[in-house]
């Protein structure tokens, strides 16, 4: 297993610190518009393991994850993306490429184990095997599968706390050795790492937040990133898409994988994903995939942009929860995944299915969500981007001091019913 990374130094790295942005090709979702989008900001693990005195991230981070929006074009090159990528993460792409395949086994595991012995319907499906169950309007999601647990501990919080917060502090189902040898510890070593890396960002994010908002706690996410048990793995399980007859549309959607929304919570680590032959859990060659598939993001223009992590690189995105702590000096990033398209490469007859892992960092449900002091709600709102992609923040977040569960709670009621 890797060091833990706070006793990481720079003599652990095996490869020399970049700490400068790199520029990844970010394709437009559009093929006719001009060059490919290059915005994605791309920092070292080393300066984000650095304190904020020694490395100011601040500049990269307004790039990243800054509110403002272009009051120019929709094209604006300038405008962020909403997302940062770290690279050098120690032990990161071992332990990713350790347990995204495991994806494969779990999901073709009998149903029997899947929705006997793995599912959790007391904590409403937010531990073990989940699938069908999630839904948005009237329709079970049956596009994909997730698999929910805790990296940081088995059974978080006190007795008490389980039993007021189910969804928030479920136990882990885990499956056992025999059915899949080593994913426990696969699945725990990933997303600790994961955990880490958030909270050493967080302190930057605050150190940016200070310079921006007058009266701004010092290491406020960082402290509550750092000392929390509410940590959500899901490794995800997208199955192949099937185009019914009529319904071709349906294969042209570029949230046909999942639906667009924010992260209602504070922030969310994502380890790329990894495309399979779902048939035979075989890697597939970049060749073998829809150029236009996989992770799309709303810039800060209102454009729809397609982002590919690069596969040594951790991406963080922004919470909503975050939007409202830092006054909008950070927002949070409106996403969806598209499928490959249904007349893509239509003779090869290979099932193609996708893997991925974002790991939802947060706090405690009594957490209290208040924006800075001389701040409005309206503000606080209005910083948010994709408004007519996902449920209006101020219908959620309905009072200053507002508790994340309760916050939560009606992020789920409003996703459930609302229709884009």
């Amino acid at each position: 297993p890797p060091l833990p990374l706070s006793a990481l130094t720079p003599r652990h790295f095996r490869c020399p610190p970049s700490s400068v942005l790199l520029h990844l090709p970010i394709h437009h979702l559009n093929a006719t518009m001009s060059a490919p989008d290059s915005r994605l900001v791309i920092v070292d693990y080393e300066d984000i393991a650095s304190e904020p005195s020694s490395k100011d991230l601040s500049p990269l981070l307004e790039l990243a994850f800054g509110g403002e929006q272009s009051s120019s074009s929709s094209s604006d090159s300038s405008a962020p993306l909403g997302l940062i990528a770290i690279r050098n993460v120690p032990g990161f792409v071992k332990a990713k490429e350790a347990l995204l395949p495991q994806a494969h086994t779990l999901a073709h595991l009998p149903s029997s184990v899947l929705e006997e012995q793995l599912s959790d319907p007391m904590s409403f499906y937010n531990a073990g095997w989940s699938h069908g169950k999630e839904k948005l309007g009237d329709e079970p999601d049956f596009s994909k599968a997730s698999y929910y647990f805790n990296p940081i501990t088995d059974t978080p919080g006190t007795a008490v706390e389980r039993e007021q917060y189910p969804a928030s502090y479920p136990c882990n189902k885990w499956p056992t050795e025999q059915e899949i040898p080593h994913f426990k510890d696969n699945a725990k070593i990933l997303g600790c790492i994961m955990h880490q890396v958030v909270a050493l960002l967080a302190k930057h994010i605050d150190a940016l937040a200070e310079k921006k908002v007058k009266g701004y706690q010092t290491d406020l996410l960082y402290n509550a990133m750092k000392d929390t048990e509410k940590a959500k793995g899901r490794l995800l399980y997208y199955f192949p898409l099937e185009t019914k007859d009529g319904d071709e549309q349906m294969g042209e959607q570029i949230d046909n994988w999942i639906g667009w929304h924010n992260d209602s919570g504070f922030l969310t680590s994502l380890a790329g994903d990894l495309y399979i032959n779902d048939e035979t859990g075989e890697r597939l060659d970049q060749s073998a995939i829809d150029p236009e598939a996989g992770l799309y993001v709303t810039d800060r223009s209102g454009e729809s942009i397609h982002v590919g992590i690069p596969e040594d690189c951790m991406a963080v995105q922004i919470g909503e929860c975050v939007q409202i702590l830092t006054g909008g000096v950070v927002v949070a990033t409106p996403h969806c995944v598209r499928g490959p398209r249904a007349n893509w490469n239509p003779n090869s007859g290979v099932k193609i299915a996708r893997i991925s892992h974002p790991c939802f960092i947060d706090s405690k449900p009594t957490f209290s969500l208040e924006m800075p002091q001389g701040i409005t709600r309206e503000e606080v709102a209005s910083a948010g981007i994709g408004r007519d992609k996902v449920p209006l923040l101020e219908e959620r977040w309905l009072r200053d001091g507002m508790t994340f569960g309760e916050f939560l709670q009606k992020s789920f009621e409003k996703y459930y019913d609302w229709r884009g």
